[in-house]
């Protein structure tokens, strides 16, 4: 189980037994995305204990991801820009060893990833975020950050008005520049070509 590098079947009946405690893949094309967008805004919240784990399970306040996933949200952020907004990132690459944490405490898939499958953090091709203005401020969203109830839900209808629009905003420049939404959580996008990249299970202190 040393061995570093695994594809195609083998590393999904290796996932689906529970038998890779720290998954293969190469970190060479994970970046940070601070360096690709500067100015970007952060709020990293499994560097801190604001979170729905209540602890710290980052050991630093950074994002990565790949570096075509990265690519393609400087566009969002330029074209946001234009709007006088701005992007406010929670949480970028995860590594393995964390989505098991989070499973360990909760079990839903809906907001959790079975760690038997892998989450798209997991491969860096997948984020957390909202929208901001010019200065900083929170546009207002149906919820805060990882509120596992239906009103995170991207159908859930009983919202202000503004609050709709909000939501709708990020999901449409979102989902223009190759993104996709999910229907469970507002703020998460998968980078529509996330089957291309492998799970890892990187540590932060080993990423530039």
């Amino acid at each position: 189980m040393n061995q570093r590098f695994w594809t195609g079947a083998g590393l999904m009946l290796a996932l689906a037994f529970g038998l890779m405690a720290n998954p293969p893949g190469k970190a060479t094309d994970l970046v940070n995305v601070e360096k690709v967008i500067p100015g970007i805004r952060l709020d990293i919240r499994y560097a801190s204990t604001n979170n729905f784990m209540g602890k710290a399970v980052y050991s630093v306040a950074k994002c990565y991801l790949r570096q075509s996933t990265a690519k393609k949200l400087a566009v969002v952020q330029k074209e946001l820009e234009s709007m006088g907004l701005g992007l406010k990132i929670y949480d970028g690459y995860r590594p393995f060893s964390v989505t098991k944490k989070m499973w360990d405490l909760i079990q839903d898939e809906r907001y959790v990833a079975n760690p038997s499958k892998g989450s798209k953090h997991n491969r860096g091709a997948a984020l957390d975020l909202t929208l901001v203005t010019k200065a900083g401020k929170d546009l207002e969203m149906p919820t805060d950050y990882d509120n596992f109830t239906d009103k995170a839900h991207w159908n859930y209808k009983d919202l202000p008005e503004q609050v709709i629009k909000n939501r709708a905003l990020l999901r449409f420049v979102m989902e223009k520049h190759g993104f996709e939404g999910i229907s469970t959580e507002w703020w998460h996008f998968n980078d529509s070509e996330w089957k291309k990249y492998e799970i890892l299970n990187v540590e932060f202190e080993t990423l530039d």
